[in-house]
């Protein structure tokens, strides 16, 4: 690993830094950390250990493809069962959509 920083050229420092995932901390991680810029870089052996333990806590593969349906005069979205498990939604939960811009769309779930 580097002594200098790629991004902005300071000093690179290795220490132990919590890494978290989708909002869930899957512990501390050595990493190589710029004290001026704070750009993180991990080795190929902490990398390896990040997946394991985001593949153990369930994390791993929250995404999917899917395509917008039509229901009458709206439009719908299937989520996939392993992100509606992940989020806790049900049938009947109330959500909150909006977009963000014009390619992405926020859905925050009520309390």
């Amino acid at each position: 690993m580097t002594s200098t920083c790629d991004e902005c050229g300071g000093k690179v420092v290795s220490k132990a830094v919590d890494y978290s995932l989708l909002g869930i901390s899957l512990g501390k991680f050595t990493a190589q950390e710029c004290a001026k810029c704070g750009e993180q870089l991990f080795s190929l052996e902490e990398s390896e250990k990040i997946t394991r333990a985001s593949k153990a806590k369930g994390l791993w593969g929250l995404h999917s493809q899917t395509k917008v349906g039509k229901v009458g005069n709206s439009m719908d979205i299937k989520i996939a069962k392993n992100i509606a498990d992940f989020m806790g939604l049900n049938p009947g939960k109330e959500v909150f959509v909006r977009p963000e811009s014009k390619k992405r769309l926020i859905i925050e779930i009520s309390p």
